[in-house]
């Protein structure tokens, strides 16, 4: 597969996965705030906070809305195309990457695509947001999931599913360490967000769509120990990271047919070190280190299985270097033009 390809159909995952998460953690905050009933504008706009700096877009946040309202805490986080990580900036890079490889998409995935992405750029999904953003987020979130399941259902087990779901655990793992750092933000203000261990801890399991799985496993005890073994260790839930660690080790080395339990490059190398840990960790391990430390790191670690999977699959210096130059005597100017490109 051409490693132009495999980018395209790897991020195009990935920025669906972004969407859906981050549609998720904001209508399960909006949902929060109704049922606390808050009055308070200022305990409102606070409980965006921890929302904005899971998303890693903080400083750009308050350069363009130094005073932080909710309004503009939703807006940012959804139809804001200054923003590159908002759900509308994420579905149009989604689109960009399939539009480029739409050869390899089956016709019913590109029409989902390209039938979310008219929506969201739409007068209508613009107003909808205002007027009814619950509509809005349960829309992006059903056709997220529409997309997911013809992804599985039309797509070759090959390489290109390998790395589409890639992607999508890479993405997932990212976002489930996000959603449980904002515990950690609310936990350290308890009476500046007036919220109850309960209430935070169960938005959490919301977002991640846990919270029927956790009431199966744990027979509804709502604790901070268990919800975090549950998001983090456990090998059964789709969207815990250790779940998601266990993917993003089997793509990988379906994608370059080494044997698992060795690896052939610096990102098998790093999944299986992640995988490993998580695997041979407990929680009091995680709380032991502080939860915020942790998490913070696997998201350290989940970025550098990402940057190596770029290295690997994606650039390719080491083969570019020892390719052996074409006289520019024997090619056109045209054609000289075009290798310049691609090896740029």
């Amino acid at each position: 597969m051409l490693s132009r390809v495999a980018n395209c159909l790897y991020w195009m995952v990935r920025y669906i996965e972004r969407a859906d998460n981050l549609a998720r953690l904001i209508e399960v905050n909006e949902r929060l705030l109704l049922d606390l009933g808050w009055k308070d504008a200022a305990g409102l706009d606070a409980l965006w906070r921890p929302v904005i700096a899971s998303s890693g877009d903080e400083e750009l946040f308050e350069s363009a809305h130094p005073d932080g309202l909710r309004r503009e805490a939703i807006e940012f986080l959804t139809i804001d195309t200054d923003n590159p990580n908002s759900i509308v900036s994420c579905i149009g890079q989604a689109r960009e990457n399939a539009r480029m490889v739409r050869d390899q998409l089956a016709e019913s995935l590109w029409e989902e695509l390209n039938g979310l992405y008219l929506f969201v750029h739409s007068t209508e999904g613009a107003a909808l947001v205002r007027s009814n953003s619950t509509a809005y987020y349960e829309r992006i979130r059903r056709s997220t999931f529409a997309f997911h399941g013809m992804a599985a259902a039309t797509t070759l087990r090959g390489e290109a599913w390998d790395f589409m779901d890639l992607g999508r655990h890479l993405e997932r793992a990212d976002k489930t360490t996000r959603f449980l750092d904002i515990t950690t933000f609310i936990e350290a203000q308890p009476d500046h967000f007036g919220l109850t261990a309960d209430e935070h801890w169960l938005a959490i399991l919301r977002s991640c769509g846990g919270l029927g799985a956790f009431r199966v496993k744990h027979r509804g005890r709502f604790t901070r120990r268990n919800i975090t073994e549950f998001l983090v260790l456990a090998p059964d839930f789709p969207r815990s990271v250790r779940y998601c660690a266990a993917r993003i080790d089997e793509c990988l080395h379906a994608i370059s047919g080494t044997p698992r339990g060795g690896f052939a490059n610096e990102a098998e190398s790093l999944s299986g070190r992640l995988l490993s840990d998580l695997a041979f960790s407990s929680c009091d391990d995680v709380l032991a280190l502080g939860l915020h430390g942790y998490l913070d790191g696997l998201q350290q670690r989940l970025n550098a299985i990402g940057e190596a999977v770029f290295r690997a699959f994606i650039l390719l210096p080491d083969e570019i270097e020892q390719r052996p130059p074409i006289p520019a005597s024997s090619v056109s100017a045209v054609v000289k033009w075009q290798m310049e490109q691609q090896q740029q």
